[in-house]
């Protein structure tokens, strides 16, 4: 097979160019267990006639929900694939209404889910699912058909050949996922990627990433978007061990465990690492004190190609010796590249990582483009900290007259799933339009600015983009979360979460009694202490932009309550309605 023109024909690829024996890796009973390329495709096999046996037709649906990324939906991906249906993954913490909506939605007919938490949802729903014929699971429940049934089913080959007719038939124009954009407002709408969409994504990544053949990656962000997945296609394609993590909760074990090469990551996770590791140089006394913030110093002042020159380069050697060789053991010893995406990266994690010698290579993309637009390279000087890199081949972007980011190319959906006029809100003239506001510098590297939607005027007639406030005051180890409001209003304030870990521990140091979060949130030491962050990092906006008021929210800002996508993304909207009396104090209302 010289050429993929299919996702199924990923894994083909693979056995014929770069066989592994590691190709998928799960933890199972605290032991990895490998399953190989012949394996894995011999499953796939086995999957696709059992589906067959259990009446599955081209264009039906199969969701698949799983709380980790695992073996088996790797297989059940491939299996409904090559019989010209399509899959449905399904993000496991979504709301039981989101559940309904998107399996009615999908018509799915049969659902594939990982554990009992899962199930309980499917179950609770299950008397209102109008297409739904059967719900298998991948661990081993007392109330649920067990996966390895369908494995049972295909196990006789005889209808072999009617899964080979049902492969040739499958052409790259033809649909082969949705997936169900969380959203920050509303129903989730059914993106339409086809198997070109994705697959030319792939092609097009490649060159852009240094991933050789037999290295090994470790997968833990969300396998039901398509920035996960499309990776996942990736690394198959390249030939590359994937070990999935057994969770978030879990990830720093099995990194040591595991010793990636390569794996993909959101800011968020990246802030949690610097986080944890700038407590511990915290704790640290004397020399190894002054040393370690020395090296993070340094480290903050990074800019890539030794542009700070040879003194700084000497020095950086020495820190890389001294200081960064102990972060990069504690995330396995062999990380040489993160790729990040979904969110803006900061300049200072970026900067402080590439350090540490373990650059940060930050790519931009939606659901809708399958996802890659651009992404940085170390190579060829292919990297600029606070760019999202190059646009990719076969990708077209263009700057509209408002700022807005405009793609065409072949990544680009089919559409909203029975959704024409929300499609055609955003497809117009053959070009996406993704709601980010950004500009392409004359070396070539696209910056996006703000979110389009997000961006607001005040009462003054300013704009302002809250997301470029929010990252710059997401770097104070106070805030965790952050959102900057005043659309109509005199003035920007800010909804601030505190990171509450930390501020326990910077009121024991300081012996400040503080209570529960609800009596932190009052305390006048602790606001005194949040407004001088607030004004450091207010130097670094215009009169107009700077947030003049903020109060803090007693709660931890999460998905299940509804403040944050799955994503991690702000659910703006909610947010706000949720903090309307905190809203109203700040403006008098």
């Amino acid at each position: 097979m010289q050429t993929v023109t299919r996702l199924f024909d990923f894994p083909y690829y693979q056995l014929e160019n770069s066989p592994l024996e590691k190709s998928l890796v799960t933890k199972q009973n605290g032991q990895w267990v490998a399953t190989s390329t012949e394996d894995y495709l011999s499953q796939a096999n086995a999957i696709s006639r059992g589906l067959l046996r259990l009446g599955v037709k081209p264009n039906e649906k199969v969701a698949i929900i799983s709380m980790t990324n695992r073996t088996e939906w790797n297989i059940m991906d491939i299996g409904v694939l090559q019989l010209g249906a399509q899959t449905v993954p399904i993000y496991p913490t979504i709301s039981q209404e989101d559940y309904e909506y998107v399996l009615n939605h999908s018509e799915a007919k049969y659902c594939f889910v990982s554990c009992e938490e899962v199930l309980e949802k499917v179950l609770a729903i299950s008397s209102n699912l109008k297409n739904l014929k059967d719900v298998y699971s991948f661990d081993q429940l007392e109330n649920c058909n067990h996966w390895s049934q369908v494995l049972e089913k295909g196990k006789d080959t005889s209808n072999q050949d009617e899964v080979d007719k049902r492969k040739e038939a499958v052409e790259p124009g033809n649909l082969a996922t949705l997936i169900y954009t969380s959203g920050t407002t509303g129903r989730p709408k059914g993106v339409m990627l086809s198997h070109n969409n994705i697959v030319s994504n792939v092609l097009s990544s490649q060159p852009r990433v240094p991933f050789q053949t037999g290295g090994v990656a470790m997968s833990f962000l969300p396998v039901c978007h398509i920035f996960e997945r499309m990776i996942l296609y990736l690394y198959c394609y390249c030939g590359i061990e994937i070990h999935f993590a057994e969770g978030l909760d879990k990830i720093s074990d099995n990194v040591k465990e595991v010793k990636p090469d390569v794996m993909t990551v959101v800011p968020r996770l990246l802030e949690k690492v610097y986080d944890a590791i700038i407590a511990k140089g915290t704790a640290l006394t004397g020399v190894k004190k002054k040393l370690f913030f020395w090296a993070v110093e340094l480290g903050l002042k990074y800019e890539p190609y030794g542009k700070n020159g040879w003194l700084y380069e000497k020095k950086l050697g020495i820190a890389r010796k001294l200081i960064f060789s102990k972060w990069q053991e504690a995330l396995g010893g062999n990380l040489s590249t993160m790729v990040s995406g979904s969110a803006a990266l900061q300049a200072r994690l970026a900067r402080v990582f590439a350090a540490a010698d373990m650059p940060v290579m930050e790519g931009y993309g939606l659901t809708e483009t399958s996802p890659v637009i651009s992404v940085n390279d170390e190579r060829n000087r292919g990297w600029k900290i606070g760019s999202v890199g190059k646009i990719i081949e076969g990708v077209e972007v263009k700057i509209a007259d408002d700022g807005e980011i405009l793609c065409k190319g072949p990544n680009v959906m089919m559409g909203y799933y029975k959704d024409p006029e929300k499609t055609a809100e955003v497809l117009k003239n053959g070009y996406f339009h993704t709601g980010d506001i950004g500009e392409i510098d004359a070396a070539g590297f696209l910056k996006i600015t703000d979110r389009k939607k997000e961006m607001f005027k005040t009462s003054g007639g300013k704009y302002v983009a809250p997301q470029l406030l929010e990252n710059r005051f997401k770097q104070s180890r106070f805030i965790e979360q952050i959102m900057v409001v005043g659309e109509g209003e005199k003035m920007p304030a800010a909804l601030i979460q505190p990171n509450f870990e930390f501020l326990h521990e910077w009121a024991k140091r300081h012996e400040i009694t503080i209570g529960a979060n609800s009596d932190i949130t009052v305390n006048e030491k602790v606001i005194s202490r949040f407004q001088e962050e607030v004004d450091m990092a207010n130097e670094d906006f215009a009169k107009w932009e700077k947030v003049k008021q903020f109060r803090l929210t007693p709660d931890v800002w999460s998905i299940d309550d509804g403040h944050l996508t799955p994503t991690m993304k702000l659910r703006r909207k909610i947010v706000k309605e949720k903090y309307l009396d905190l809203y109203n104090s700040i403006y008098g209302y």
